[in-house]
This record gives structure tokens, C-alpha cells and sequence, in this order.
């Protein structure tokens, strides 16, 4: 039996994506075995980025300064804006480097199950950095379900009294995926922007 500190270890790890009560173990018996490796370079990481830790007042990013690493970036296209749902998002794509601009959060999508409105979301700020008329393109890189086209064609719809190009990003068949083993709303979505062969 560990001790109740080491139980509270386990079971605060235990909460964390991705990992149940046996990966929580195996993490922290890997922590107190390599106590000087592991262990102790951990606990001064999450102590410098917890007292850092900012929300970026620009593109609402999670960063350890104010405005963000990207926002502050001076090699990023100002006139290209990629709006996504959630830090991870933004995270997933700005390490793709295939996106040269700057990003928004939204802080999640619209859902009327949920109780989430237009106000409940950062919306009202995306229109504000739109309208200072500095951006030429808006991608919005929502996520393929129901609720994410929903927040995109809501979005679209605000936006569209503004200067601006809107685009969405392409949905459809994935690299490697077989047929078969797809959704009806994939296929639907892949048929629906099919193009012409080179």
C-alpha cells in the first residue's frame, strides 16, 4: 500500500486525458523510481508554468505571456486569421506549419443541447479584430460535426457584411482512409467537394 500522498499523486494523474488508475500508477512509480531525472525537473516545469500562465488577450491562446508567442510573432501573415474552437486546435494546427497567419479562439461551439450561445463565445472579439480592417482572410477550421458547421455557417453569416475572404477548411476522405470504414457524413461531405482530376 503507498502512502496517502502517493494515492493522491496517483489519483490527480488518474484525472488527466488519456490516462486511467493503472497508467496513473505506472507514471508515478516511473516518477519516484527516477526521482532525479523525472521527478524533480516535472515538478519545477508545472511550478514555472503555473505561476506564468496567461490566456492571450488577443487570440485567447494559452501561452506563458500576454499577447502570445504567435500573436507577438513577426514573421506570421497579419492578413491571414484561422478561427478554431479550442487551444487544442490551434495547438494541433500550428504545429502542422502549414498555416502562415494568426489564430482565434473561440472557446468552444455553438450547441443548443448544451446551453452554448453566440454570446458565450469569444465572437464579439473575432468581429472586433475583423473589422479593424487589417485582415484579408478568415479560415474557419471548426470541427466536422454538427455543432462545429453550425458555429462555421453562423460565423460566416456575421462576417460576410465585411471585406473580407471567407473560407472553411476541406472535409472528406482522409489520406489512407478505405471506403468501407467510413461515416455516411464523410462520404456525404467527400462527394459534395469532389474536384476535377489533374
Amino acid at each position: 500500500m503507498a502512502s496517502a500522498e502517493i494515492e493522491q499523486l496517483t489519483n490527480a494523474l488518474a484525472r488527466l486525458p488519456g490516462l486511467g488508475p493503472r497508467s496513473a500508477r505506472r507514471a508515478v512509480l516511473h516518477l519516484l523510481k527516477k526521482r532525479e531525472a523525472s521527478l524533480t525537473p516535472l515538478l519545477r516545469a508545472l511550478e514555472t508554468v503555473a505561476d506564468k500562465l496567461a490566456t492571450c488577450s488577443i487570440c485567447g491562446n494559452v501561452d506563458t505571456s500576454d499577447p502570445c508567442g504567435i500573436c507577438t510573432d513577426a514573421k506570421r501573415d497579419t492578413r491571414s486569421l484561422c478561427v478554431v474552437e479550442e487551444v487544442a486546435d490551434l495547438w494541433a494546427l500550428d504545429r502542422s506549419r502549414l498555416f502562415p497567419g494568426r489564430f482565434h479562439v473561440l472557446g468552444g461551439r455553438l450547441s443548443a443541447l448544451d446551453g452554448v450561445r453566440p454570446e458565450d463565445l469569444h465572437i464579439d472579439k473575432l468581429i472586433a479584430r475583423v473589422s479593424g480592417g487589417e485582415i484579408d482572410e478568415v479560415v474557419l477550421a471548426m470541427n466536422a460535426t454538427l455543432e462545429g458547421q453550425t458555429t462555421a455557417h453562423y460565423l460566416a453569416e456575421r462576417l460576410e457584411s465585411h471585406p473580407v475572404r471567407i473560407t472553411q477548411l476541406a472535409h472528406g476522405l482522409p489520406v489512407g482512409g478505405e471506403l468501407d470504414y467510413l461515416d455516411e457524413g464523410t462520404l456525404a461531405q467527400a462527394l459534395r467537394a469532389r474536384r476535377p482530376v489533374a
